[in-house]
């Protein structure tokens, strides 16, 4: 893929890396240019990105695979087996990230488009996001780590309801269940995720990674084991340069400026 092709999909805009995983081709399926070249983007995350924002161009944010690619495949399962292996790497690069992953859910995110949605830290809506699994419908599996990510979200008992009944999932019933963080116009979402993803990216990078790390860390740690390194981290940041200027700030009385500090 060329520069030119890669920022298509690809673009660092005020700090944010905006990842396009879908566009208005092939009815909005998951689009394996922007996986890919934001796999790439990821790996190479340098300083000038503080946040992540996970983006569909058109009616929905991901309506998951093409399926018809699917069927006219020569060999069904090498070329499903490719496709996964390319989403898993996004994946595995996404939940690496140190800086927070906002998702604009507009429309449907099904199959591997909810398991970003999984995925992200906060994941924003409207009043028509719908969410679907879909993989039942076509005979087909999880992928993109729907089975380990939803479970975490939903609870043991309602994630094997709706993986197993293919549920559809209204956008209030979403945020009820955590799959959404919150609502919004829908004709507002990807303007609010922008502002959101904008605003954290000027805030406390190192603050943010901790808070990342402890909290990936608390799903198996025990409560003893994480108040230490609760301890152990906000002893860090105390004389780290987001910390001291946090603190400085609050005690001066004045909004803290966190442009270039770690």
């Amino acid at each position: 893929m060329t520069s030119s092709e890669q920022a298509e999909y690809v673009t660092t805009v005020d700090g944010v890396l905006q990842i396009t995983i879908a566009t208005s081709a092939d009815g909005t399926s998951m689009d394996f240019a922007g996986i890919n070249a934001g796999t790439a983007a990821l790996h190479a995350l340098g300083s000038d990105v503080g946040a992540v924002l996970l983006r569909g161009t058109g009616a929905n944010f991901c309506a998951g695979g093409d399926v018809r690619g699917f069927a006219a495949a020569q060999d069904r399962s090498a070329h499903i087996h490719g496709l996964a292996t390319d989403l898993h790497e996004f994946v595995r690069a996404l939940d690496a990230a140190t800086v927070p992953v906002v998702a604009a859910v507009q429309g449907w995110a099904a199959g591997a488009g909810m398991s970003l949605v999984c995925l992200a830290d906060i994941a924003l809506g409207g009043p028509g996001t719908k969410l679907r699994p879909a993989y039942p419908g076509i005979g087909l599996s999880p992928d993109g780590g729907m089975s380990w990510t939803l479970p975490r979200v939903v609870g043991r008992a309602r994630a094997h309801e709706i993986l197993l009944t293919d549920a559809v999932l209204d956008a209030d019933e979403a945020v009820r269940l955590g799959v959404l963080s919150r609502l919004v116009p829908d004709a507002e979402i990807a303007a609010e995720a922008q502002r959101l993803a904008r605003t954290l990216a000027a805030g406390p990078r190192s603050t943010h990674a901790s808070i990342k790390s402890l909290l990936r860390q608390s799903q198996s740690a025990t409560l003893s084991d994480q108040l230490d390194s609760e301890r152990d981290g906000i002893a860090a940041a105390a004389s780290s340069a987001a910390g001291r200027e946090g603190v400085d700030a609050f005690v001066a009385k004045r909004k803290p400026d966190y442009a270039g500090l770690a």
